[in-house]
């Protein structure tokens, strides 16, 4: 667990400076301080960090730098920016006050120091704490990042580790830990529970496809409910995957590990809610079982959809979730998933695209997305492309030809399955090139935002 160092009279007192503050702080500092600092070229920049040495070979504090405003917006976490740079010990912020975004900030701090230590034997290496700023709640941003790293070594962990079993496993884990309830609908029984879609993406790989439903929280309280995406393996089925496309298969069930990740946060935290998460876990695999191209399914809400690519699997075991979801008319639905290339070709693989039809609790996201350094970026559910996903053979087609605007169709599609108020998120998953707080490897995007929301209330106005 990624935690804060507990206050000692041993912490480094640590300076975040700055650069239009920087004469001001030197100002009021011993002139060998000065002398170092300037000697040392530190301007206050972002990523600059710098030791200061003590009169008898100790540390006697140290400085990092917090930028000018405008930088800061190309950076989502300023003080891990500086951490790799300092010495290893526990360091206790000076001025707090000083750190804009402190909460954020902090965590950022925490999250720097995750590491996926699974597969590897590695020396034990050196620590960089730091004492809980004072006002900072400190059980809810252990909380959080704890809940984290939870998702990333879901996703890190190599489908031969990860498969439907071990994520039902991590599940069941999570559920029993907050006193939550978790039931599994497994292999053959899909189908007597009116999961077809399930059963038909997952029912050629070695572990059986499942259904795992979690729910905690006061009956009486709002309803929430997450549906996470959770092919722990895509081989694109039929339509199979080059292996330049395979490599990065174990996460795609990212959004399944952010769905339990929000969730932990939400336990943890006790929000008032009756919170469910749905999790179709699969593989999709090959044999000769497997759905075929032109296959007509028929889901869980009646809805035939047409399989004209078997390697957009994910839409069709979230529709039934989603359906399963819609019947006891929650407050809110809302459906993490790593679904479309579309929406990396559009935003990249740091800003996930989410959906909405209900501007305000849009508006709601994107402001937490902003404040908690969560980002994500509202696209429509664009009523005109509607007729794209009706290929007239069957109500919907899973996939369209043609090739654009790929990730608002697969949203149209989900949005088929829901009547209740729905977000929908289409995440990447995965840091591809190492930042400060963000390893290179399995990313939890999103979950956040959606969890300020959630505890501002802002998705009942």
């Amino acid at each position: 667990m990624l935690s804060f160092a507990e206050a000692s009279a041993e912490a480094v007192p640590l300076h975040a400076v700055a650069p239009d503050d920087l004469d001001g702080f030197l100002a009021v500092r011993p002139e060998r301080e000065r002398a170092w600092i300037t000697a040392n070229g530190f301007r206050g920049g972002v990523g600059e960090a710098l030791a200061l040495p003590g009169t008898e070979g100790g540390l006697a504090g140290a400085v990092v730098g917090l930028g000018t405003p405008q930088t800061r917006r190309r950076h989502r976490f300023v003080l891990a920016a500086g951490v790799a740079k300092l010495p290893a010990g526990t360091y206790a912020l000076a001025e707090p006050a000083a750190v804009p975004a402190l909460e954020v900030e902090a965590l950022g701090w925490l999250l720097a120091g995750y590491r996926f230590r699974r597969y590897r034997r590695e020396e034990p290496q050196s620590t960089l704490g730091l004492v809980c700023p004072p006002g900072l709640d400190r059980a809810r941003t252990e909380a959080v990042a704890g809940a984290l790293a939870f998702g990333q070594n879901l996703i890190n962990t190599p489908a031969a580790d990860m498969g439907p079993d071990a994520l039902e496993a991590a599940a069941a884990e999570l559920a029993h830990g907050f006193g939550a309830r978790c039931d599994v609908v497994r292999g053959g029984e899909l189908l007597t529970r009116n999961l077809p879609m399930i059963h038909a993406v997952g029912r050629t790989a070695a572990q059986e496809p499942r259904l795992i439903d979690m729910v905690w929280g006061d009956e009486a309280a709002p309803k929430v409910t997450l549906v996470g995406k959770g092919v722990c393996f895509d081989t694109g089925g039929l339509n199979i995957k080059p292996g330049s496309s395979m490599g990065l298969m174990k996460k795609d069930m990212g959004g399944a590990a952010t769905a339990l990740a929000l969730a932990r946060m939400i336990m943890a935290l006790w929000l008032p809610l009756r919170l469910r998460v749905l999790v179709p876990a699969v593989e999709n695999a090959i044999s000769g079982s497997a759905m075929r191209p032109g296959d007509i399914l028929t889901s869980r809400k009646g809805l035939t959809v047409e399989v004209n690519n078997t390697d957009a699997e994910g839409r069709l075991v979230l529709a039934d979730a989603l359906a399963l979801a819609d019947e006891e008319a929650p407050d809110l639905v809302v459906s993490i998933a790593t679904l479309t290339g579309a929406a990396r070709v559009a935003l990249g693989p740091d800003l996930p695209p989410f959906f909405s039809d209900d501007d305000g609790l849009a508006a709601a996201i994107g402001e937490a997305a902003a404040a908690v350094a969560d980002p994500l970026w509202r696209m429509p559910f664009w009523d005109p492309y509607e007729p794209l996903i009706e290929p007239g053979i069957a109500d919907l087609d899973n996939a369209p030809s043609g090739g654009m605007a790929g990730a608002v169709t697969a949203a149209l599609f989900l949005r088929r399955f829901v009547a209740a108020p729905y977000v929908h998120l289409d995440i990447y998953g995965w840091t591809p090139q190492a930042k400060p707080a963000l390893p290179k490897g399995g990313a939890v995007q999103g979950a956040r935002a959606l969890l300020a929301v959630l505890e501002a209330r802002h998705w009942q106005t």
